[in-house]
């Protein structure tokens, strides 16, 4: 395969995730992967955008994000139509670290959902999710502002609530009682916020960043947690200023 690659190509990447041994960035899995061979032009998609509804050409905007805004240009100019508007961005650590952790915040907001709570619940988690997000992502190298645009909070409100959300039927489904073994093997598409739930908890750990969402997730899906008890957990945590 590696002797099918060429320097000139643009890697277009749209995958999401954390490698749980490495808890590197796919943009890092790929360079490491070639750093042998040349350095990559690297541009990852990602944003608000289930699948289903692409295909039915619905509109829609993401992201195109390159540490060369000429390569994001390229992808950009590629891809557009008139249902399809994608905008560039140089923060490729904030795009990805968003793209992967909003995942995890899925399945707690699912989770919630699955206890019957309601909209107050689900707004204070997405939104205390997305700080979640906006400390790692800064202490890796990216920037907070990319959190609030739409690879941040746009496909974190998209993951978090929409129907098609595999994450969030995960969380859902564990809210309602049942375990992750028997919801996942009935699936035909992948939760990806099971296994970056775990990256993300060895992550934050080793960066020391505070991510109590995540680290609640990560002890749900493999402590056996039950959602109420995070719940009770995380609203019983010691009182402190918003910023």
């Amino acid at each position: 395969m590696l002797g099918l690659l060429r320097p000139q190509m643009i890697f277009v990447n749209s995958t999401k995730g954390i490698e749980i041994e490495t808890q590197m960035r796919m943009e890092e899995v790929i360079r490491d992967v070639l750093h042998d061979h040349f350095e990559p032009r690297y541009v990852a998609l990602s944003g608000p955008s289930f699948a289903q509804e692409v295909a039915r050409d619905e509109p829609c905007a993401i992201v195109a994000a390159s540490h060369s805004i000429a390569w994001a240009t390229k992808v950009q100019e590629a891809f557009s139509t008139s249902r399809f508007r994608i905008y560039t961005n140089n923060d490729v650590i904030g795009v990805e670290t968003a793209a992967a952790i909003k995942n995890v915040m899925a399945i707690a907001t699912g989770a919630v959902n699955g206890l019957g709570l309601g909209y107050n619940s689900s707004a204070a988690l997405v939104t205390r999710g997305l700080a979640e997000m906006t400390r790692l992502a800064v202490k890796l190298g990216g920037r907070a502002e990319t959190l609030s645009g739409l690879a941040g909070m746009g496909d974190l409100v998209l993951t978090c609530f929409g129907n098609l959300s595999r994450n969030r039927h995960v969380g859902f489904e564990l809210g309602r009682g049942r375990k992750l073994e028997e919801i996942t093997g009935e699936m035909r598409e992948v939760a990806e916020g099971v296994k970056t739930a775990r990256a993300a908890h060895l992550l934050s750990t080793r960066l020391n960043v505070e991510m109590p969402i995540a680290s609640g997730v990560y002890q749900m899906l493999y402590e056996e947690k039950s959602p109420r008890e995070l719940m009770i957990e995380l609203m019983e945590r010691p009182l402190k200023s918003e910023r």
